[in-house]
């Protein structure tokens, strides 16, 4: 079964009417080649595939100028961070011939890609992509999703055993395989046991320092630890809404794992039933529910921000668009209700409109400027 990514395959259409080259970013595993097979299959123009994981194509690159000057069409080139080499070639290629296009694939982020922000610029828009997500499903499975997560195979396999086993190797081959790949110095098995431990602040507030006590590593080095996570598509983290107050905020960031399915199997948890026993259920959930609404916006990793005092008010999610601001609160509840932060929110920030997202099916309005909102039934968060 293969799901057609519509969303995206706009965005890349998008793209390319503003720049010869699209870099699309995600983590190992989680469909860029086969959206990339997509995208080709509904192109005109001749296409030249290399997978730089591949042996064959990748001795075809020993003479990237040599190999590539004369292809015309689409230029698809994947797991580009194994050779960032390329980078000034393909600028120089882009500059002589600015009708090729270039497909550019990689597991890594811009930070870890520098090269090509410094060698491409103005040339390429980056895209970050994800596994599924629930309106790429239609909806029908979030519960689904949200239990075994979005990278394709995960979610596609035949039962529930198959689909953990999968996100067992996934684990293993990233600390294993890919992290070296990345030209990235560290213990294997101190990044899994941090990793691991991350699991139980997802959805809380991270404490470097208290971490890097239980693993006797430094602030320094647990906060590099988090970079590598996060660089990799693998943790999301959000910074605290800064304004004029007088009023004491909360400073450092929040964490959260941006697909469940590792979560869970970092937390043992092979299936629903296990994950509703669990402690970390409800941020589970909220972690599952913010990633659905950040994905469906289209908001950037530096659009995205959470709200907290001291006194206790805070606000999951706060984004700007249209030059007002706006604010999402996750609740696993079956009816939510107006609570005190929400009021604190709405007149300490201005907002222009709060969305309380919920598992349940209705949508209604709390008040004026809030409405309750359904998981499946994100087309109502309309700016």
């Amino acid at each position: 079964m293969e799901i057609q990514r519509k969303k995206i395959l706009a965005q890349i259409n998008k793209a390319f009417r503003v720049t010869p080259a699209v870099g699309l970013l995600g983590p190992r595993q989680c469909g860029k080649t086969t959206l990339a097979h997509q995208y080709s299959k509904k192109s005109s123009e001749k296409i030249h595939f290399f997978d730089l994981e591949n042996p064959n194509h990748l001795s075809r690159l020993e003479n990237p100028m040599t190999t590539l000057s004369s292809l015309e069409g689409l230029v698809i080139i994947d797991e580009i961070q194994r050779s960032p080499d390329l980078f000034p070639v393909l600028r120089v290629l882009i500059d002589k011939n600015p009708k090729t296009k270039y497909l550019i694939l990689g597991s890594a982020s811009q930070t870890l890609l520098k090269q090509s922000s410094e060698t491409l610029a103005g040339r390429i828009t980056y895209i970050e992509m994800s596994g599924f997500s629930s309106d790429e499903i239609n909806n029908k499975k979030s519960d689904f999703l949200w239990i075994r997560g979005g990278f394709p195979k995960s979610f596609l396999a035949k039962n529930d055993t198959v689909s953990y086993s999968w996100r067992q190797g996934f684990i293993k081959t990233f600390l294993e395989t890919d992290i070296p790949n990345l030209g990235i110095q560290v213990s294997e098995a101190i990044l899994r046991r941090f990793w691991t431990m991350l699991a139980h602040y997802h959805g809380q507030i991270f404490n470097a320092s208290e971490i890097g006590k239980s693993l006797s590593v430094s602030y320094h080095t647990s906060r590099h630890y988090l970079d590598i996570l996060c660089s990799t598509f693998l943790i999301r983290q959000l910074q605290p809404w800064y304004y004029n107050t007088k009023k004491r905020l909360v400073k450092r960031p929040k964490i959260y794992f941006r697909d469940t399915g590792i979560l869970h199997t970092l937390l043992s948890l092979e299936n629903k039933k296990q994950v509703l026993n669990h402690p970390k259920m409800g941020a589970s959930w909220e972690g599952f529910a913010l990633e659905q609404v950040i994905n469906f916006l289209n908001l950037r990793q530096e659009d995205c921000f959470f709200w907290s005092l001291h006194t206790g008010a805070e606000l999951d999610l706060v984004f700007q668009r249209k030059g007002k601001l706006w604010g999402i609160e996750v609740k696993f509840s079956d009816a939510p209700s107006k609570t005190p932060s929400m009021k604190s929110a709405l007149s300490e920030l201005s907002l222009s409109h709060l969305w309380v997202i919920y598992p349940g099916k209705e949508t209604y309005a709390l008040d004026k400027k809030i409405s309750v909102v359904s998981i499946d039934n994100l087309k109502s968060l309309t700016l």
